[in-house]
């Protein structure tokens, strides 16, 4: 078999045959990748990115330069701030006591009820007061989730009536109380009004801080205290919370009784002017407002008529009406303006004729015919006639004149504050002919009228139950005038009168005979023997209401404690309220303290 010849192939194949791209292929798209990335990278395109690069490089060295070297002492501070928590310690808030050593004020566990609101986040549900109620809640309460306890210290008041004003009560710092030195934190609850707020700097203490080391968690994982917290001082008041128990239910009781608007109640010690009690009704609640709530229990007290946010011993300011006639009398005595045993003849008025008209008089009355009277008697059954005649003269008697009542009634207190440590204390107003003339302009000229109104304690006054407890005090410790305060063991004598010791016996021995055979005839009480004074200051256009008042001190032959009793716009036909009150204290002290009476 012939064997065929193999026909000899070329090997040799030119590129193009096998790399084929868009110069041999017509209709090859160059915008698809396969075409993209057969281009061959520009040169200008390298040093692009080249450049981008090292700029890239440069601002990150710059960067970490910046955050390590330049802002690091900064950066390390804020990261251990993070780390590192600085918490205050809130110190205890100083307890009030009575003078006995009862508590008034102190300091307690409460309880908040924290649960979770629909995104989550920690609530406060309730605020409790009791750890029973607290774990009744949580216990009647399982369909709101897991509930928490969070207990914190609260305050609490003495749960007996006629404090609040006394005491006051803590709330949040205001923006005013934020720019004192004294509250820098915000959530710290502060005294809001009286003795709380008075002492705060005492009842506050110093605050503590302590360090926290938390973790990335947020967890707490250690703590170190810098500085421990100072207890605030407790302080011991001299007020004896039975006495303010028993004279503000008095006061309340008549009040409602006799439709009387409110009232105050002041007893002093005479000698360094401790206040055992100053009461005033109406009055709010100092939980309620500590508390917070509830809301429509404060909005009440805030649109309360009766004014229960008005400390009426300190704050509110009274025509004192015939109160004033023993200062009167000492006035007259030490000008040398009358004998104490002159007599002069009350037949219910005095009359004198009128400038303007002479055919007509003007007529001052008396509350009634009392004869003839001296000094002692004149006090004891408060004849407006004597008075008349002493302050503005009247035939042979020449008075003392509108500038020396003026200028006594200064002396002893009256248009001043007696500098009592609450806050919100009225200096009042003694008139004068100045006043009257830049203040009246219907009826600018000072006439006699005034003047004798001004003797028998009408009109021409404006004055506080407390500076007549001064006042009072004054005549029975024989014309020291001291300055009442409510911490006991801190006494402070202002001034001394000057005034004879036996002007101050006769006047004391007037007030003793209204209570023996006078206007104060129903303080006579045996085996307690009280001295006192009455009042009753007409109020309104109309003059259809009153405010009984009644002064005094007690033991009469050795003074120890002074009184005053305010019974505030009351019917006029019950001008002797006070008085009753009067009785109903110092009768219930004589048998439940007798030791203010020894």
């Amino acid at each position: 078999m012939k064997k065929r010849k193999r026909k000899k192939i070329d090997i040799d194949l030119n590129p193009d045959e096998i790399f084929m791209d868009s110069k041999n292929i017509s209709n090859f798209d160059t915008q698809q990748f396969e075409g993209k990335i057969e281009k061959p990278i520009a040169k200008k395109i390298y040093v692009g990115v080249g450049i981008s690069f090292f700029i890239f490089a440069i601002l990150v060295s710059w960067r970490l330069f910046s955050l390590q070297i330049m802002q690091g002492q900064k950066y390390e501070e804020r990261s251990e701030n993070n780390r590192l928590k600085s918490i205050p310690i809130y110190p205890e808030r100083g307890i009030i006591y009575d003078r006995n050593n009862n508590e008034l004020v102190w300091n307690g566990p409460s309880f908040r009820i924290i649960g979770k609101d629909e995104e989550g986040r920690d609530i406060v549900l309730e605020t409790l007061y009791d750890w029973k109620e607290a774990l009744d809640y949580v216990s009647n309460n399982s369909d709101k989730g897991k509930l928490e306890i969070e207990p914190f210290s609260s305050r609490f008041y003495i749960d007996k009536p006629g404090f609040s004003n006394l005491l006051g009560y803590l709330g949040y710092p205001s923006k005013n109380d934020m720019e004192s030195s004294f509250f820098p934190l915000r959530d710290i609850m502060i005294g809001k009004e009286g003795v709380e707020k008075y002492y705060e700097e005492r009842l506050n203490g110093e605050m503590g801080m302590k360090m926290v080391e938390v973790n990335s968690a947020g967890e707490i994982s250690s703590e170190n205290i810098q500085k421990k917290p100072v207890a605030g001082e407790n302080i011991v008041l001299s007020v004896d919370f039975k006495v303010q128990e028993k004279i503000f239910n008095y006061i309340e009781s008549i009040a409602k009784e006799r439709s009387f608007q409110g009232g105050a109640g002041v007893l002093m010690d005479v000698a360094n002017g401790e206040v055992i009690s100053l009461v005033t009704y109406p009055e709010y609640d100092s939980k309620i407002f500590s508390r917070g709530g509830p809301r429509e229990k404060i909005e009440e007290f805030i649109n309360n008529p009766g004014k229960p946010f008005l400390n009426r011993p300190i704050s509110g300011l009274y025509s004192p009406g015939s109160i004033v006639k023993p200062f009167m009398a000492l006035a007259a005595l030490n000008e040398g303006t009358i004998s104490p045993y002159k007599n002069i003849f009350s037949s219910g008025s005095i009359s004198l004729p009128n400038p303007f008209f002479p055919d007509k008089v003007n007529i001052f009355k008396d509350w009634k015919a009392h004869g003839w009277v001296d000094m002692k008697r004149a006090i004891a059954v408060s004849s407006n006639v004597y008075f008349y005649e002493i302050g503005g003269g009247f035939e042979d008697v020449k008075g003392l004149g509108v500038t020396k009542i003026q200028d006594y009634a200064k002396r002893f207190g009256l248009g001043s504050l007696t500098g009592i440590d609450l806050f919100g204390e009225k200096p009042g107003l003694v008139l004068s002919p100045e006043w009257k003339k830049e203040n009246e302009k219907n009826n600018p000229i000072w006439r006699i009228g005034d003047t004798y109104n001004m003797s028998i304690g009408q009109g021409a006054y404006q004055v506080t139950p407390i500076q007549m407890a001064v006042f009072v005090s004054a005549i029975a410790n024989n014309g020291k005038i001291v300055k009442p305060h409510l911490i006991n063991g801190e006494p402070e004598q202002i001034r001394d009168l000057n005034i004879p010791e036996e002007y101050f016996q006769i006047v004391k021995d007037g007030m003793r005979m209204a209570v023996t055979e006078g206007t104060a005839s129903s303080l006579y009480i045996p085996n307690l023997n009280i001295a006192a004074k009455t009042g009753t200051a007409e109020i309104g256009i109309s003059k259809k209401y009153i405010n009984s008042w009644i002064i005094g001190f007690f033991p009469y032959e050795n003074p120890k404690y002074a009184f005053v009793f305010l019974m505030e716009k009351g019917p006029e036909e019950n001008s002797g309220t006070a008085t009753y009150v009067a009785r109903q204290v110092l009768e219930w002290m004589s048998i439940y303290t007798p030791k203010y009476f020894k």
